[in-house]
């Protein structure tokens, strides 16, 4: 069990030395679809032939294991956890070394502790990017990744509400704060086609993401349309960007890849 001292800086932390990036995934607030972006997006830029790795340090409610259709616990070797590996990405996430189904009552040093062994005490190897899934709010997991990951680039991840922005705004503050780089905006659940018309429908408001990107000077990196089919693929361990690349939505995720390679430029490799 870690102990309670100072965070380390990211040189400390071994299982990151040969990671070139990480892009941590932020919301101000839950329930905008930070997951489903987190884990998209870490397969979008896998398809463009990076090695990608996905953390999920959502130690509230960590869901990429559901998203993934991963069941076994992470091996060990040398005391360093070992990724799963599925769909040309490496996993690791908190819902895979806790007991599922069991609520953790995470406080405080405990967030800390665990996050940090998550970055660091895991065998994550060559990787171009890393993304991690925080969990939403200003809170300690937050606050741990930006003193333990000072060079890491934020995504931040919002939908057209005014409610939603008022949290996204607190979080930018957040991280700022910290001198880390915000490289841009999503903005999720913006938009959806009913089938009877080709006009967007806009059930939740519209203008959101271009109102925070005024706001802020950071860039609108994509807008993700309702669709079933993301929903589908979470629920059945087979997400958008495995089961159905193609569609509209696919197509926006294959986008934002595109720019956040370009703000985060890496060599492309050949998949593992």
């Amino acid at each position: 069990m870690l102990d309670e001292e100072k965070i380390p800086p990211k040189k400390s932390l071994p299982g990151l030395e040969k990671v070139r990036h990480v892009l941590a995934v932020a919301s101000g607030k839950g329930g905008v679809g930070k997951t489903t972006i987190a884990v998209n997006v870490a397969l979008a830029l896998a398809e463009k032939g990076s090695r990608v790795g996905l953390l999920d340090a959502d130690v509230y409610g960590p869901s990429v294991p559901v998203m993934l259709g991963l069941d076994e616990p992470p091996g060990w070797e040398n005391q360093m956890m070992i990724p799963a590996q599925k769909f040309g990405l490496r996993i690791l996430s908190l819902g895979m070394i806790t007991e599922k189904g069991q609520p953790v009552a995470w406080r405080g040093p405990l967030v800390s502790k665990a996050i940090n062994q998550l970055l660091g005490q895991a065998l994550w190897g060559d990787l171009d990017y890393l993304v991690v899934d925080l969990p939403p709010g200003t809170g300690d997991p937050s606050i741990t990744v930006a003193q333990s990951l000072p060079e890491a680039g934020i995504l931040m991840v919002t939908t057209p509400q005014e409610v939603a922005l008022a949290d996204v705004r607190r979080a930018i503050d957040l991280f700022k704060r910290f001198n880390m780089k915000i490289i841009g905006l999503v903005e999720n659940m913006s938009y959806f086609f009913c089938g009877h018309t080709e006009t967007p429908i806009e059930i939740f408001g519209r203008g959101g993401g271009e109102k925070l990107s005024e706001e802020f000077k950071l860039p609108l990196l994509g807008k993700i349309p309702i669709d079933l089919a993301i929903g589908k693929g979470g629920d059945s361990g087979a997400p958008l960007m495995v089961s159905a690349p193609n569609c509209e939505a696919g197509r926006v995720f294959q986008a934002i890849a595109e720019k956040i390679s370009e703000v985060m430029p890496c060599q492309k490799l050949a998949r593992y």
